[in-house]
């Protein structure tokens, strides 16, 4: 059963680490990740049956400096690439996709700050993300018109600037340290504003009721007389170059928090196989990992995850060179980049949602009735994989790979909102 909606302790957050003397290496940092993942997957199940948010997994984030991947060299960061970054993605989502998941928003944000190190908020910021503290936000609200749609209000006022409004899909807000709400102001604009999580005034509630990914806090929060000083706002745009490219992050993350959904599948199949499985009544196998059928089923698994990871690796690649095409200067081969990796993600997620699905329906042909026990809560797999791949439609997406390879239409993959 779901929990009534509560506020979320923030002040019990821990501190961020202090920040290095020293560029972090990336080879350190991807050093920690399998004891990381390992730790993190302590109980995953059982946090999923009893709703106990994954404060302890964040904290362990924060002092692997996960957080710091993105950020340049030049900018004291270990300057990991976005294939380095999906694919830290994907082994914490083995460990437990909830928390993988709930990165999505600071990966965003970090991203931002490494294509535009000029610019004010990787000015003021970058010393953050750098000791270890971790961004979020929400800017969707229920209720609107139409998705997208913004009713929170940034008024001015004779004691300044205040911020009131509900905002919902508030993914990872609970375990950050700075988040981002949209919301209009005065003249009816849509702006940014980015405060500390801890500001009097902010309530993040544990209200998510989805089926699946139920650890990521991605319900609501509430925004009252929140004070908001000038400096904290920005303007809001989509479709600019970076905007379209971290709209293209955001997809293959959650493509990237599937697949190791599915990489949890096949070690948690494979472990049920050799540790509690019995061949079926008419198999002549002595053993259900010597039983034909078995074996088909986990390599089927196995296949399907290669597959997947595969797709999602791609899609960093041409990430990492719609990245690249920043530096080079060059429009026309940033805007072709750029294209070229939201197609590229769509398609991965086009095919990994079929094939991820697929193997989180085959563990249970791995041992009959036995599996649907609520004990191994193997059925979380499905539900926080469809739930990953119902946060935009898939068929509006292969409509628009498919209006692109038939009339060369560029028209959402260059929006900057899905694709």
């Amino acid at each position: 059963m779901i929990s009534s909606p509560i506020a979320v302790d923030i002040a019990s957050l821990p501190p961020a680490g202090a920040a290095s003397a020293s560029p972090p290496r990336v080879a350190d940092i991807l050093a920690r990740v399998p004891a990381l993942a390992a730790e993190i997957a302590k109980g995953a199940a059982r946090r999923d049956q009893t709703r106990e948010l994954p404060f302890e997994a964040f904290r362990l984030i924060r002092e692997a400096g996960i957080g710091t991947l993105r950020i340049p060299a030049a900018l004291g960061g270990p300057g990991g690439t976005v294939e380095n970054y999906i694919d830290v993605i994907a082994r914490l989502a083995a460990a437990d996709s909830n928390v993988a998941h709930s990165l999505r928003s600071h990966f965003n944000f970090t991203e931002t700050l490494a294509l535009d190190p000029e610019g004010g908020k990787a000015r003021r910021y970058l010393d953050e993300v750098l000791a270890g503290k971790l961004f979020a936000g929400a800017h969707t609200e229920l209720g609107t018109a139409r998705p997208g749609d913004v009713t929170t209000r940034l008024t001015s006022t004779p004691a300044g600037w205040r911020l009131n409004g509900r905002k919902w899909y508030a993914t990872g807000t609970a375990f950050a340290d700075y988040a981002t709400f949209s919301a209009k102001n005065d003249a009816d604009e849509v702006v940014s504003v980015l405060i500390p999580v801890g500001r009097a005034g902010i309530a993040v509630l544990d209200d998510w009721d989805g089926m699946g990914q139920r650890l990521t806090a991605s319900g609501g929060v509430l925004l009252d007389d929140v004070e908001v000083f000038e400096d904290e706002i920005s303007a809001r745009a989509l479709d600019g170059r970076i905007g379209r490219h971290t709209s293209t992050l955001r997809q293959l993350h959650l493509a990237a928090s599937a697949a190791g959904a599915v990489r949890a599948v096949l070690n948690e199949g494979i472990a049920y196989v050799r540790d509690h499985a019995r061949p079926a009544a008419h198999s002549p196998a002595a053993s259900a990992r010597e039983d034909h059928f078995i074996q088909e089923l986990v390599g089927e698994i196995a296949a399907a995850s290669f597959a997947v990871d595969a797709l999602v690796a791609e899609s960093a690649r041409a990430l990492d060179r719609s990245a690249a095409a920043f530096a080079a200067g060059d429009e026309a081969v940033l805007d072709a980049a750029l294209v070229e990796s939201a197609l590229t993600t769509s398609r991965t997620q086009i095919v990994a949602s079929r094939l991820a699905l697929r193997a989180a329906e085959q563990i249970f042909d791995l041992g009959g009735a036995s599996t649907t026990s609520s004990k191994y809560n193997f059925d979380r797999h499905w539900r926080n994989i469809r739930t990953v791949f119902s946060h935009n439609p898939l068929l509006h997406k292969a409509r628009v790979v498919g209006d692109y390879y038939l009339n060369g239409t560029t028209t959402h993959l260059r929006e900057g909102k899905v694709f």
